[in-house]
């Protein structure tokens, strides 16, 4: 916009002490009045820069991590709307999942009970708890409906204060296109998105061996889960051969509480010492089940004992064992994480006696049983042997996964294909297809698909979340038949099936013969969140808007969640649309703290950023976010932070000052701030074809999408700017020189500040519309990013390095004084400077702005045969008499 009403004050004058106290909270007013960053939707594709945002998991609070990222995200923004891009950048709330029923049962202390009615009065027993370890057995159990409200009401309390954060962050989402993955639009999009896969045969249900958290009670998929050093240790047990010999065959395992689970034992095919045994059966010890062994290359004879006992099912090895070598099922660890009641196949009676003792035991406590009976028995030989070893946890969970066999939904991901052509493949083209920032996460992505395992897992045993909008016929016998699935119609979505009715049923038939059960999960929240480019572009109820925001340009997100987000944004934009979800991807880095690990709150050692932002003011934390490289980890430091702040402050003052010196001419043709031909001393041209240079440069990298590196280049130059150039041309501006020095030196101030606000508008972004607030119409935000071609022009060829030059003769002389340990208003009363013989010309050309500044009364220029200017011959007169106070 460039209207006067996006100003405070359309007449608002230079204030007498500039502050950044106060600026974020009046400009984001000011901005959301205006709606200065409103996405206009009379538009064409082309037009168009459009942003998948990440969606915060609205649960608890921000982390520094977040204002880092998003940061960093927003400075690309900016520099793409002043570009003249019609930006398309909303924001999202990742509600539903598992951090957030965890918080809404410590926040209100309660857990939900599926099987209790719903109370419409229902009031929680208390609110604003954090006690993390509670125990389910103090909190109220409630109904399932209940429980979503209350974590509605949660979501809806932590996504207000959110916002604040982000507001006062500065970043320029359009807040008019917000939206959330569990309200009713997002259902609806999400259950669209899962029917249309199971039509196409992407999405299946099948009944397997699944990672298990026995905390949440919920299956995982593989990309939630990660390795943990855990103690452990190898327990060497035996095995007897069944055939009489009373020969022992010792296996070791970390695992011994599996015992009673044990459905064979195997060998790699070419280990010598086991030969002899394939095909044949032993017998388990403590609880005498009959086992068979078998060869199988995946054995590793260099480990352990060189064989394996294969129980049902303690690592992902015994499901490939399992399923390869069609074994039976014996699992003993319910969904609890506690040994179930019965174990059938164990026939023995010493046998049945053991198991009753690991019955409702933990894993813990029933492998400590398992080692104390079976060191009383003989069976355990020597001591177990301590090792570390990595263990499977869920990322958000404070217990090992376990594999519990159930019936679960699945959707395609190249991860069960294997050909050449087929969608493993298809998907890692998809990568290729993106332009990384930086380039070498491509290879993350690709590794990542490349070492799949299985399909993605999307179906969840929780509560609060997007439904699976399906249900199953129940027979004549009372049986579910879970391959009878019956689905609504797209327009009925969202659905609830545990509260809505399938077609050609009634509420009566729910639970009975002949009629219809729900399914009772919840659809992954990453299943979800996968369509934030659907979600947020409209793609289930605003097809026209759709159109001209899909594909996205750009996803920013960190480079922990490509294996999660965005791969499997790709999938489902692979299925979807078959197209890509967008054609960049930015990656940051993770905050690590001074520990060097990663911020997390899983961790506990995340800060805040609310006091942070207060602190050093949000622009000193954006120029924080905006001098770390994409992709790269960076250290908290808030020694960055008051360095942003200096600089916003200085920018402020700066401003201040060289507006001070008087109006400059208007530029006839309005290409500039000012009449580029008033421009006509060599330091005043030379500043702006040195300036020209920096907007070239900082161009090229934000085009780039490298913000640092245009900070990086500006920086600096603004600095000589304050320090060297302003103090050159004072007196002059002020008409020391007659009137055309005075002309030239107003003009080109005001070229170079109005260049300057513009290139530091993406990071100091308060700072920047205050300054333009005093003397400019509109939005900083919203001009038009500084070009080079009229800078050199308004130069009239003159050589940038004549700044150089008068910039280090100012070091000189100014060095002259603290040497002689005098005030820099000292007069020097005569000076002889010998510069480098090339550039005396240039030193000529600033004689009288460098005299001014320096208070020379005589000054000899030599060109000689020296590397660096010194200075020599010089005479300093009386220091200047300190005024009283008062």
């Amino acid at each position: 916009m460039t209207d006067t009403s996006a100003r405070p004050d359309a007449g608002s004058t230079i204030p007498d002490r500039p502050t950044l106290e106060g600026l974020e909270a009046r400009w984001d007013r000011v901005w959301s009045d205006a709606q200065v960053y409103a996405f206009d939707a009379d538009t064409t594709r082309e037009e168009v820069f459009s942003v998948d945002t990440p969606p915060p998991t609205a649960s608890g609070s921000l982390h520094i991590g977040h204002v880092f990222g998003y940061s960093q995200a927003d400075m690309i923004v900016r520099y793409q709307r002043m570009r003249g891009k019609n930006v398309f950048y909303p924001l999202g709330w990742d509600d539903n999942g598992l951090p957030t029923e965890r918080r809404v049962q410590n926040y209100f202390g309660v857990r939900c009970d599926p099987s209790l009615p719903y109370d419409p009065d229902f009031t929680p027993p208390q609110e604003g708890g954090d006690n993390k370890s509670a125990k389910a057995a103090n909190q109220l159990p409630i109904s399932r409906r209940n429980f979503i409200e209350l974590c509605e009401r949660l979501t809806e309390i932590d996504e207000k204060s959110f916002e604040e954060v982000f507001r006062t962050l500065g970043l320029s989402v359009d807040w008019n296109h917000s939206y959330q993955t569990i309200n009713a639009r997002s259902r609806a999009t999400s259950q669209r998105a899962f029917l249309e896969n199971l039509a196409a045969g992407q999405a299946y249900q099948a009944e397997a061996p699944t990672m298990w958290d026995v905390t949440y009670r919920t299956a995982v998929a593989q990309a939630e889960q990660e390795d943990r050093e855990r103690d452990g240790a190898y327990h060497r047990l035996g095995f007897t051969r069944a055939d009489g010999s009373g020969e022992k065959v010792y296996i070791e395992t970390t695992r011994p509480e599996l015992l009673p689970a044990c459905v064979a034992l195997v060998a790699h095919p070419d280990d010598p010492r086991y030969q002899g045994l394939f095909g044949t059966t032993v017998i388990s010890p403590l609880f005498g089940v009959e086992v068979p062994v078998h060869p199988h290359p995946l054995a590793q004879a260099d480990k352990g004992a060189g064989i394996a006992m294969i129980c049902t099912f303690g690592d992902a090895n015994d499901v490939t064992w399992w399923r390869e070598l069609e074994l039976p099922t014996r699992s003993v660890i319910g969904r609890d994480g506690r040994f179930v009641a019965d174990a059938p196949w164990i026939t023995s009676p010493e046998g049945q006696e053991r198991y009753a003792k690991l019955a409702g035991l933990t894993v813990f406590s029933a492998q400590k049983t398992v080692v104390e009976m079976a060191a009383e028995t003989g069976d355990l030989v020597g001591e177990p042997k301590r090792i570390t070893h990595p263990v499977k946890f869920y990322e958000n969970g404070d217990k090992p996964l376990e594999f519990v066999t159930s019936r679960q939904w699945y959707l395609t991901n190249g991860g069960r294909d294997q050909s050449e052509d087929g969608l493993r493949r298809e998907l890692i083209e998809r990568g290729r297809q993106v332009t990384w920032h930086p380039a070498y996460m491509e290879s993350r992505y690709r590794n990542w698909v490349e070492g799949l395992t299985g399909d993605w897992l999307i179906s969840r045993q929780r509560f609060f979340g997007v439904p699976f909008p399906v249900w199953y016929a129940v027979g004549e016998d009372g049986e579910v038949a879970y391959d009878q699935v019956l689905t609504p119609e797209i327009a009925d979505l969202p659905i609830d099936p545990t509260i809505d009715v399938p077609a050609g049923y009634t509420e009566e038939q729910r639970g009975r013969a002949g009629g219809f059960v729900a399914d009772p999960d919840i659809l992954d929240t990453w299943a979800t969140s996968s369509l934030t480019p659907q979600l947020a572009g409209g793609w289930n109820e605003d097809p026209e808007l759709f159109s001209k925001v899909y594909p996205m340009d750009l996803r920013p997100q960190g480079h922990d969640i490509i294996r999660t987000w965005l791969f499997a944004t790709i999938v489902r934009s692979h299925l979807q649309q078959d197209s890509l979800p967008w054609k960049h991807a930015s990656i940051n880095g993770w905050i690590l703290d001074p520990d060097r690990k990663k911020m997390s709150k899983s961790k506990g050692n995340v800060v805040t950023p609310i006091g942070l932002l207060h602190q050093h003011g949000s622009d000193g934390v954006r120029y924080w976010a905006g001098r770390a490289r994409q992709g790269v980890d960076t250290a908290f430091d808030e020694g960055q932070m008051k360095i942003g702040r200096r600089l916003a402050i200085k920018i402020l003052n700066a401003s201040k000052f060289a507006l001070g010196f008087g109006q400059a001419p208007a530029d006839p043709a309005g290409r500039l701030a000012a009449d580029p031909a008033a421009v006509t001393e060599a330091l005043d041209r030379a500043l702006l074809a040195s300036l020209a240079r920096v907007v070239d440069a900082a161009t090229a990298a934000m085009d780039e999408m490298d913000y640092a590196r245009a900070l990086e280049v500006t920086e600096p130059f603004f600095w000589t700017f304050c320090d060297d150039y302003i103090e050159l041309i004072k007196d002059r501006a002020h008409g020391s020189a007659g009137e055309a020095g005075a002309a030239s030196a107003r003009a080109a101030l005001a070229i170079a500040l109005d260049v300057l606000l513009r290139l530091f508008a993406p990071v100091i972004v308060f700072a920047t519309e205050e300054v333009w607030s005093w003397w400019r119409e509109g939005s900083v935000h919203t001009q038009p990013w500084p070009e080079a071609a009229p800078l050199r022009e308004a130069a009239a060829g003159e050589d940038a390095s004549v700044l150089e030059t008068l910039s280090d003769l100012v070091i000189v002389v100014r060095r002259i004084k603290s040497d002689a340990k005098v005030s820099q208003k000292t007069p020097i009363l005569s000076l002889t400077l010998t510069v480098p013989a090339a550039r005396a010309a240039q030193a000529e050309a600033g004689r009288a702005d460098l005299m001014a500044l320096g208070r020379i009364e005589a000054l000899e220029i030599i060109g000689g045969e020296v590397e660096d200017a010194a200075a020599s011959a010089v005479e300093l007169g009386e220091p200047p008499v300190k005024q009283p106070r008062g």
